[in-house]
């Protein structure tokens, strides 16, 4: 590995994560698709970690936050799209953890804008629902959610 294609490589990164946070997996894969030498791949990753430009678990408790203040996502899609991403398992954790303890009032205010009269029927209850599940939350945690939306309006 020469220094000049070492260089070439960290520019390349450099300007990848110009762009937003990435994952180790994400500048590996983009590094690999301009035809780097993995040798060098390797290299480059090892100084981006050192200089504390990739880190994995900042990576996953910013995204897991961010999904939720702006998303509404539950924790099962932010775990989902972590795992996509190529986040190791012991840092999708502790993102994942550090918001469980709102999420059930997440999921009523998500309720609340989606529905403005709390579901009555069969019908609006499984939309409710639905909706909540495709957000990523647990069908148990949507259940209470509905429920607690239904008690609101009594």
């Amino acid at each position: 590995m020469t220094s000049e294609a070492l260089d070439a490589a960290l520019g390349r990164a450099y300007s990848y994560l110009g762009h937003r946070d990435r994952t180790v997996a994400e500048v590996r894969k983009h590094l690999l698709a301009k035809n780097v030498r993995e040798e060098t791949v390797e290299a480059v990753l090892a100084e981006l970690i050192e200089l504390n430009y990739l880190d994995d678990a900042r990576f996953a408790q910013r995204f897991a936050e961010d999904r939720r203040n702006l998303d509404s996502w539950g924790a099962d899609r932010i775990e989902r799209r972590l795992r996509e991403l190529g986040v190791d398992k012991s840092d999708i954790a502790p993102a994942v953890a550090a918001g469980a303890e709102g999420e059930l009032d997440t999921a009523v205010a998500l309720l609340r804008r989606r529905f403005p009269a709390p579901p009555e029927t069969d019908r609006d209850r499984d939309r409710a629902l639905s909706m909540l599940v495709r957000k990523g939350y647990d069908l148990d945690l949507a259940y209470d959610a509905v429920r607690a939306l239904g008690r609101e309006a009594a």
